[in-house]
Parts: C-alpha cells; sequence; structure tokens
C-alpha cells in the first residue's frame, strides 16, 4: 500500500516497530531509521545509487537487520504542491519497492534540505561534510515530521 495519508498508514502498520525515511535522488538515497516506539528518526547512511535491483538489494538487507515494519518516502512537490518530473520518478520508485511488501507512506518533503542544511550552515560544517550527510538528515527530517505527524493521528 502506497498512500500520502498518515492515517491510512497507520492503520497499515503493525503496533510500534521501525520505519525507515528515505530521501530519494537521482545519484544517492538519504536512509533514517526511527525507534520502535516512533519517538526520534536518527540519520543512518546515504545510499550511493547504482541500479535499481542493487539499490532495492540494499534496502532490502536494512529492511530485515533493522526489523522494518514501515517506509516513509519524501515526496519532491512543487512549492506550489504539484508534481514535477522528480516526484514522479520518486513516485515510480515507491511502486517498485513492492518486493519488500511494506507500507509506504509518501511525505512532502519541500523543505526538508533547505531546513538541514540551514542547520548544517549554523553549526559550521565546511561544505564538503555538508554533501557528506545532507541526505542522509534530510531523510531523518522527513522520517521526524512523519511520525510527529501520526503522534497526532
Amino acid at each position: 500500500m502506497i498512500t500520502a495519508s498518515t492515517l491510512d498508514y497507520r492503520d497499515q502498520l503493525p503496533e510500534g516497530g521501525r520505519l525507515a525515511g528515505l530521501d530519494v535522488g537521482t545519484k544517492t538515497i538519504g536512509l533514517a531509521f526511527c525507534d520502535a516506539m516512533w519517538t526520534i528518526a536518527t540519520p543512518a547512511e546515504t545510499i550511493r545509487r547504482v541500479k535499481f535491483s542493487v539499490d532495492l538489494a540494499v534496502l532490502r538487507q536494512h529492511v530485515q537487520t533493522q526489523a522494518i515494519r514501515g517506509l516513509v518516502l519524501g515526496l519532491p512537490l512543487n512549492m506550489d504542491g504539484t508534481d514535477s518530473p522528480r516526484t514522479q520518478a520518486v513516485r515510480a520508485f515507491a511502486r517498485n519497492l513492492a518486493p519488500l511488501e511494506l507500507p509506504i507512506l509518501l511525505w512532502d518533503e519541500r523543505w526538508s534540505t533547505a531546513a538541514v542544511t540551514r542547520t548544517l550552515l549554523d553549526a559550521d560544517a565546511s561544505r564538503a561534510r555538508r554533501a557528506e550527510v545532507v541526505d542522509k538528515m534530510a531523510a531523518a527530517y522527513i522520517l521526524q515530521g512523519a511520525i510527529d505527524a501520526m503522534a497526532g493521528v
């Protein structure tokens, strides 16, 4: 099941269980996990994209080792809320994750990279350091927004 509704998504999840957040880009996938109580999201890693079959195998390994019960994918909408070619690519990526047999929430990520970049600039992170961590931190920002919203559902 793929949805943009936190209510529908939460209804598909077992009580508790870890979730994974993904910031899907053309060259990388930022990955984050939250605890089983859906309290806090933590950046995990940045996966260098190769081809989808390899990306899926890497994600499957994380799903198994981390006991992931659902995925939250950042959906890069235009500022007016409409779809872009990048949005369509993320929707296709989500559909292609069907072999993982996990519920997927598409979460509006319009401000995630900007917010994370601002935080890194405030922390005086170098350009190289920002490039190294921005994707996994954006994934954590996306996941944290989703789990915070589900807490209120």
